[in-house]
């Protein structure tokens, strides 16, 4: 009796344990991410990012990636260099969840700094929406974004508006 007690109190105890993924497995998970979860294997990246961390991930969605032209996104893909760097400036060491974004800037991965802003919603580099929430990773957060950010996309915007 003591040993079907016992087995019935590990089964119940071991039912609510809940298991997170990484970054990585999340993105997989998402749907909408399959686009970056290809660029972030091509860019030999997996592997970091299944690692400790946290990371804070400011993640593409495919409507993101196909707003660049497929040519350029074609080339991007087998240029693990270009596209290391780009997808490392999406990732912020560090755990912010959405409720925790202030603004101002936060250094990258890559090494340059992104813009938030939290005017009219949260805004990356003044143009890209975190939307969607947040998706909790055992290692970091993911913020689905809808622009995929290059360098000096903000100050370009800032430059025409002048003009």
């Amino acid at each position: 009796m003591k040993k079907v007690l016992l087995a019935s109190l590990l089964a119940l105890s071991m039912s609510n344990v809940a298991f997170a993924d990484d970054i990585v497995d999340s993105a997989i998970a998402d749907k909408t991410l399959t686009t970056l979860v290809t660029a972030l294997k091509a860019a030999g990246l997996v592997d970091t990012l299944k690692g400790d961390g946290p990371f804070t991930v400011f993640a593409p969605n495919d409507a993101a990636f196909a707003k660049l032209p497929k040519d350029k996104l074609e080339a991007l893909l087998k240029d693990k260099e270009a596209l290391t760097k780009l997808l490392t400036y999406h990732v912020v060491a560090g755990k912010i969840s959405a409720a925790d974004v202030q603004a101002g800037k936060i250094k990258t991965v890559e090494g340059h700094d992104l813009s938030l802003s939290v005017t009219d919603g949260v805004k990356v580099n003044g143009i890209a929406v975190i939307g969607g929430g947040d998706i909790k990773a055992d290692n970091g957060e993911i913020h689905v974004i809808d622009t995929v950010l290059t360098q000096g996309t903000e100050s370009k915007k800032k430059v025409s508006k002048k003009k």
